[in-house]
């Protein structure tokens, strides 16, 4: 039973952490408009992608009855992500962003993680 949830708990933090690279992770600059103002690095397609693969992720773990693993998972490998992919912003507040990214992660997922687990149960 422990390989399982160990499995279970692995995919969403390895899933995490590629997408971050893959959707995120290349993306380094800020879009500056000719108004002065600044956006990004990352575009809402970027982000919407990033989401949709974890939520595959999430779907198979959670489908498996193994929702604190699916929210662990998903929230570790993100914050890993986020810390270091942010670690070079020069004004320092990059941690603030970071807990937020993962207290949001931790919320999301673990509603979504258990939306999923009590439909498959439902159905099942």
């Amino acid at each position: 039973m422990n390989e399982q949830r160990l499995l279970a708990t692995l995919v969403p933090a390895v899933t995490a952490l590629a997408g971050w690279a893959a959707w995120l992770g290349w993306d380094q600059h800020r879009d500056v408009h000719p108004d002065g103002s600044t956006t990004g690095p990352y575009a809402a397609w970027q982000v919407i992608g990033l989401v949709l693969t974890l939520l595959a992720a999430v779907y198979w773990s959670a489908s498996r009855h193994h929702i604190a693993a699916a929210t662990l998972g998903t929230t570790a490998g993100l914050t890993v992500a986020a810390a270091y992919d942010w670690s070079d912003d020069a004004s320092g507040l990059f941690m603030v962003g970071v807990v937020l990214l993962a207290l949001g992660s931790l919320a999301a997922t673990a509603a979504v993680s258990a939306t999923i687990s009590t439909v498959r149960r439902g159905t099942a």
